[in-house]
């Protein structure tokens, strides 16, 4: 049984941790279980629980309102609005809950509510990138197993790689190219296949490899395709330490070549870019770039 402090449901769904234990005393919103020492813990049906609440008092509903609701009520009055008009808070924490009951079915109903209310492009930036860093927080707290990430990561890729297939393949003459790799041990794929969209969309040309490709093998693609770019994306293979190492080995090795970095290991002032490697901070950021390329 997952166990969460009241800080852990307070970071999750976004309600103050002061609210909740109100709301816990005055209308049994939830009842906190307690240790053998005496230390207040709470449950996955708790935090599921809180979730919905906070998305249907963000709607209107009163509390003393949604206390009466059994929890099948609740539930379906938060599919009645993640499915019209949810805003992208309902939407992450419905995501949340999908995951946590591992409910595909619902998972795509809400992400294609999304799609259909922001666009792809702004339901990967604004509900899934947040979800992703929820997503997170679960690890940290133990909240999540290995199958239930990749039960949910798996229909984003999906997701993801059907809307890359949808787009023109670009052939004109003058077409850059971009080739798109992990450095080796890195498994985390959801960022860069959203700029494999990001760049086939926009009309460039795009060699993906994908998780985990050793650094020999970047350069000796490099030398069978010539692509004009490339991208990468740290998230947790590497040491911080062994950041700068990497980015001057493939700057030096590939001196001609312009090279895009991204991803969360770049935070921090420790970062030396040498002068042919560019940082990128967000997709948007990344979108005027692109501009700049063609």
């Amino acid at each position: 049984m997952i166990r969460y402090s009241i800080t852990d449901l307070e970071k999750l769904s976004g309600i103050k941790a002061h609210t909740i234990r109100i709301w816990e005393k005055r209308y049994n919103i939830v009842s906190p279980k307690r240790t053998r020492t005496n230390i207040r813990y709470y449950n996955d049906d708790d935090l599921k629980k809180i979730l919905n609440i906070s998305t249907l008092n963000r709607y209107g509903f009163k509390i003393s309102r949604i206390a009466c609701m059994d929890d099948s009520t609740i539930k379906e009055k938060v599919r009645e609005i993640s499915g019209t008009h949810g805003d992208n808070e309902s939407l992450i924490n419905s995501f949340v809950v999908s995951m946590i009951e591992m409910d595909d079915e619902a998972f795509i109903h809400n992400f294609n509510t999304a799609v259909l209310k922001l666009g792809f492009e702004e339901c990967i930036t604004k509900v899934v990138y947040p979800f992703l860093e929820k997503m997170g927080v679960l690890w940290m707290t133990g909240t999540i197993n290995p199958a239930q990430e990749h039960f949910i990561t798996n229909i984003i890729r999906q997701k993801l790689i059907v809307a890359i297939d949808a787009q023109p393949e670009p052939n004109g003459p003058g077409t850059k190219s971009f080739l798109l790799f992990l450095p080796e041990q890195e498994l985390h794929e959801l960022g860069l296949l959203f700029y494999y969209y990001l760049l086939k969309k926009n009309g460039f040309r795009v060699i993906y490899l994908g998780q985990s490709v050793p650094f020999e093998d970047v350069i000796k693609v490099t030398n069978i395709r010539k692509a004009d770019y490339l991208l990468t994306y740290f998230i947790t293979a590497l040491k911080q330490k062994d950041i700068n190492p990497y980015l001057k080995r493939l700057s030096e090795t590939l001196p001609e070549k312009r090279i895009f970095i991204t991803g969360i290991q770049l935070a921090g002032d420790a970062l030396r870019l040498p002068s042919n490697v560019s940082k990128v901070n967000n997709a948007g950021e990344f979108r005027q770039t692109m501009d700049s390329l063609k």
